[in-house]
């Protein structure tokens, strides 16, 4: 499987990815949602900014993934401090992840830039879009992009 993960534009999220002074990224929810469960060491990731662009701009592989059990608010925070070093959050990012009862922490490697290009954004499209393959959703696919939920 392939994944595109959006990046958060105003806490420079690709910059720090690229830069690698971020090496880890998080999602977490209530329940457990995408990418809890769908993304596996060595899988590819495409990113790309949460800005209207469109544009796919670097793309990296999977080093590492955890998916955490049903946790209390309490071992939630205390699972995202452990990991601050590698997930290089600004504090409303720490806000926004810590105290979800289920998180999931994938360790990213072999980051590199590439020549942009551009998917047609979709409206069942969430900020973490697991496809078979990239070119599924590119701009002039007829491929109609299908989401995946997951229940807990």
């Amino acid at each position: 499987m392939e994944h595109l993960v959006y990046c958060d534009t105003k806490a420079k999220v690709l910059e720090k990815i690229l830069s690698g002074a971020k090496t880890m990224i998080i999602r977490g929810a209530a329940g457990r949602k995408l990418p809890y469960g769908r993304v596996l060491k060595g899988e590819t990731l495409y990113f790309i900014e949460n800005n209207g662009e469109g544009l796919i701009k670097a793309k990296g592989v999977v080093k590492d993934v955890f998916n955490s059990e049903k946790m209390t608010e309490e071992e939630s925070k205390k699972m995202v401090s452990e990991h601050l070093d590698k997930l290089n959050l600004t504090d409303s990012q720490v806000k926004r992840w810590a105290g979800k009862r289920y998180l999931c922490l994938i360790e990213i490697d072999n980051v590199k830039k590439i020549k942009p290009f551009t998917i047609v954004r979709q409206d069942n499209m969430d900020d973490w879009i697991t496809v078979e393959s990239i070119s599924t959703i590119l701009e002039g696919s007829s491929v109609k992009y299908q989401s995946v939920r997951l229940t807990d």
